[in-house]
């Protein structure tokens, strides 16, 4: 990830580049030069700019060839034209072919720096706020037909049709929060807006409230640059503030806040900003329990729990376990390029009787698992996790080998499940399980593994 923004000019005055290059290292701005049209081009294509500085008038290519060219490749690119002649009708030419921003010799520096900046920031805004819109976007699907799960689906249709800007999901945790957050927005006024999510055990207090409100350039210790927060991002959408009962006194005070009149202020900043936002916020804590300990401000309580929607654990949705198992059978078949994996009748009546602690995550992760070392085939007891099965009677002849052997066998699944994950690449296998690319190899050796 680039600290700094990168910026290229392209200018045949090779002193004003040089001078260019120094002064803007100086501000922090990371820069290179070329000297005309052609190099130019073959120089962006090379370091991927954050932004061009374009000299108008060039040998043999000209600035506005070198434009064309330019936003012919990287159509988002910033390009900010300058020139030695105040021609107003060169200016709007170069803004209706795409640059940024017009800019007149000799120049301010400050000025330059800032318009850099600003033009920076605004693209990478522009970028982030398309990718959370994507996020937004993608699928969230309430699966089941258990009585459970068609009362969620109608609360959910109700309270995202309704006026209310603050929501808080309750249930525990891999209960789907997230899924019900992104179908609340779905469903919503709000869906053409941005779906911006965040979990607040995720981060540290610091980072956290300028990742929530975004900070001034040198607001804290390692901040060299404006940072937009997600509040801003998440303007005319919606804010999915996941483990908020993870959250630190001072970080609710300025939540409430928030809540109250939709005004925040960025870290190192002395205005006051505005985002017209929802506030979906989720928990698996007992929150009115925390507010009796002391641990959750209690007028941060009542102002999320204005519309409470309880998620129903998974071993409470009946036969819904089936269905979202296929569910996420299909899912990772396809992004795995296989046929989906089936459950057997033995393995069927395992998946009821399991009591599924995880909730709905812990299905999707063994589904995930189960379609990758078994592509396409029938699920059996012997696929599934030793915790689902039911424990095996040693046999009276052997019973100094069944413990050994049922070992054997979990830990040639696990050397297979990692394999499977790093595509046969085993010095990340040996990453992902903690041990050495030597160790693994000797265990690989010891259990005749691949």
């Amino acid at each position: 990830m680039k600290t700094a923004p990168l910026v290229l000019i392209i200018d045949d005055e090779r002193k004003l580049v040089r001078s260019l290059e120094l002064a803007l290292k100086g501000a922090g701005i990371d820069a290179r030069g070329a000297f005309d049209g052609e190099s130019g081009l073959k120089l962006a294509a090379e370091i991927d700019p954050d932004a061009v500085l374009l000299d108008l008038r060039l040998p043999q290519v000209s600035g506005m060839e070198v434009l064309a060219a330019l936003k012919a490749t990287r159509p988002d690119l910033p390009v900010i034209m300058i020139s030695a002649h105040g021609d107003t009708r060169a200016a709007v030419q170069c803004v209706k072919a795409g640059a940024s921003d017009y800019l007149t010799k000799p120049f301010d520096l400050d000025e330059l720096v800032h318009l850099i900046e600003s033009t920076v920031e605004r693209r990478r805004v522009a970028e982030e706020v398309a990718y959370r819109r994507r996020l937004g976007t993608s699928e969230a699907v309430i699966v089941g037909d258990h009585p459970a799960t068609q009362r969620l689906r109608e609360q959910v249709a109700r309270v995202a049709a309704s006026s209310a800007r603050t929501i808080l999901l309750l249930g525990a945790s891999g209960t789907g929060k997230a899924v019900v957050a992104r179908a609340i927005h779905q469903e919503s006024e709000r869906r053409t807006g941005p779906f911006v999510e965040v979990n607040c055990a995720s981060l540290p207090e610091p980072l956290l409230e300028a990742e929530l409100f975004g900070a001034e350039k040198g607001a804290y210790t390692g901040a060299h640059q404006r940072r937009v927060g997600l509040v801003t991002l998440a303007d005319r959408g919606t804010l999915f503030l996941d483990e908020i009962g993870e959250l630190a006194p001072p970080l609710q005070a300025k939540l409430l806040a928030f809540l109250e009149n939709r005004t925040y202020r960025p870290l190192g900043s002395a205005r006051e900003a505005v985002a017209d936002v929802r506030v979906v916020a989720a928990t698996n804590r007992d929150l009115a329990a925390e507010v009796r300990a002391g641990r959750f401000r209690e007028d941060l309580y009542y102002r999320l729990n204005v519309v409470p929607v309880e998620l129903p654990a998974l071993q409470d949705r009946g036969e819904d376990v089936f269905l979202l198992a296929s569910y996420f059978a299909e899912r990772f078949a396809r992004e795995e390029g296989c046929a989906p994996v089936t459950l057997g009748e033995a393995a069927r009546r395992l998946f009821r009787a399991y009591s599924w602690p995880g909730n709905v995550r812990e299905l999707r992760n063994l589904m995930e698992r189960l379609t990758i070392l078994h592509p396409g085939q029938t699920i059996e007891p012997l696929h599934l996790p030793p915790e689902m099965r039911p424990s095996e009677p040693e046999h009276p002849a052997a019973p100094r080998r069944a413990l050994p052997e049922r070992l054997a066998a979990a830990e040639r699944e696990l050397l297979l499940e990692a394999l499977a994950r790093a595509r046969g690449q085993k010095g990340l296998a040996a990453q992902l399980l903690g041990i050495s690319r030597h160790a693994l190899k000797r265990r690989l050796k010891r259990l005749k593994v691949g």
